[in-house]
């Protein structure tokens, strides 16, 4: 695992966390989330939906949504999703934490606008998103944000869930 200048810091620390065993949703895993005490105004339980066969998500109150989806053998999820970011164009991308199988970055929308814009235009449209990947007897399931994004205090707790995410049998 490859670590690159990261601004924030993933620690081991679960204190404001509980684990959840994924299996009943047929994913042998375990994931730590964030618990009540997190202030996240989460609810104590997580609210865990299967909604088609490969696509899971992780509902935490409103703010905190992880989907994890089965992505079979296909195992460079994380640098694909690098050359995505590179090559669009709409956004600028700041990495906030970088490896080899998790990132979490800022993303802003470049405003392109003439005078005559809105004086809305010149707001800064701001979102952090989380995604990575992580392989389990052989399957690569795929952890990340909405695609809307969330805040950055979110997607911090939703980095340490995906850090987190482990086969049963190694924990």
């Amino acid at each position: 695992e490859t670590k690159k200048k990261s601004s924030i810091k993933l620690d081991e620390d679960y204190y404001e966390f509980r684990g959840i065993s994924l299996k009943q949703y047929d994913i042998p895993a375990m994931i730590m989330l964030p618990d009540e005490t997190a202030n996240i105004g989460a609810s104590t339980r997580p609210e865990i939906t299967h909604p088609d066969s490969f696509l899971w998500s992780i509902t935490l109150g409103t703010k905190f949504k992880l989907y994890i989806e089965d992505f079979g053998d296909y195992r460079n999820r994380v640098s694909n999703k690098r050359n995505e970011l590179k090559e669009q164009t709409l956004f600028n991308i700041q990495y906030l934490y970088q490896s080899s199988d998790l990132i979490v970055y800022e993303r802003t929308l470049i405003v392109r606008g003439s005078k005559q814009a809105s004086p809305a235009v010149g707001v800064e449209h701001k979102s952090w998103h989380v995604y990575g990947q992580k392989i389990i007897d052989g399957i690569t399931y795929e952890l990340r944000s909405k695609d809307e994004g969330c805040s950055k205090n979110i997607a911090v707790l939703m980095a340490k869930s995906i850090k987190s995410f482990k086969a049963l049998d190694q924990q």
